[in-house]
């Protein structure tokens, strides 16, 4: 036995045990303090969508009182499974948080202000609309990211139909917003992820495959209808911070 131990290093007790048993700690290694064990913050998350709208709800009532909607909207059957209250969905790219649930039918609460910047003041009972719930982690950002914050409104001032798809022009009423809108760019129009065509002053064009003509309000909307805007936000922050540089730049030159 004492031969099979020849070479081999014994196992020694940790510092706590040999402090215990009156020994003293070894030399030449301090002792390890336990530490403190710190919890981590829990993450604050924030509701994300990805443009590609998942259907076409129906707007079941309206229901109007002072400064506020409360508005039901029908989903397809089975689309609301696993929803709960204070869920985000994006209704033609509106982030809304629902109320109240009822089978396949979500309620909401719209604010004036939202109604106001948005065309959802414009619903009515039986009306389609865009809908899409809120992105999972992991899940496929099939189109981009998308705030569910509308920017502005558009309205659609032209339509060019051709056997294999459709070219839609909106019109913006203000001009300011077009320099985030770029050729070949991303724009969210009624919470749908689109590939910007043309762009000519206040107007840009997308062209619209048959498949997103049947999942989307764009397969029902006409000439002057509105639709909802989102600038895409990495576009947004670069034209911003080039502005602001280079207008910085001039301002020291005086030029």
């Amino acid at each position: 036995m004492q031969q099979a131990l020849l070479g081999r290093r014994l196992p020694t007790a940790p510092p706590q045990q040999r402090a215990a048993r009156g020994a003293p700690p070894r030399p030449g290694r301090p002792q390890q303090q336990r530490q403190p064990q710190r919890l981590r913050a829990p993450l604050r998350t924030v509701a994300m969508f990805t443009g590609i709208v998942q259907g076409l709800a129906r707007v079941a009532d309206v229901g109007r009182e002072p400064g506020l909607s409360r508005v039901r909207i029908e989903l397809p059957a089975g689309r609301a499974v696993g929803i709960q209250i204070g869920a985000s969905v994006a209704i033609n790219g509106t982030c809304l948080t629902v109320t109240e649930i009822d089978g396949d039918t979500l309620a909401f609460d719209i604010m004036s202000e939202t109604l106001r910047a948005t065309n959802l003041g414009d619903l009515a009972a039986g009306r389609a609309v865009n809908y899409e719930r809120s992105a999972r982690v992991g899940d496929e950002i099939g189109g981009h990211n998308v705030s569910g914050h509308v920017h502005t409104k558009a309205r659609i001032s032209a339509i060019e139909e051709t056997p294999n798809n459709r070219r839609v022009v909106f019109e913006l009423p203000d001009e300011s917003w077009m320099k985030y809108i770029l050729p070949k760019g991303y724009v969210a129009v009624d919470g749908c992820s689109l590939t910007v065509g043309e762009v000519e002053g206040r107007t840009f064009s997308v062209y619209l495959i048959p498949e997103t003509l049947r999942v989307t309000v764009f397969g029902v909307k006409g000439v002057g209808d509105s639709v909802n805007i989102e600038v895409e936000a990495q576009t947004q922050a670069i034209v911003d911070t080039v502005e602001r540089v280079v207008g910085r730049y001039m301002a020291q030159r005086g030029l």
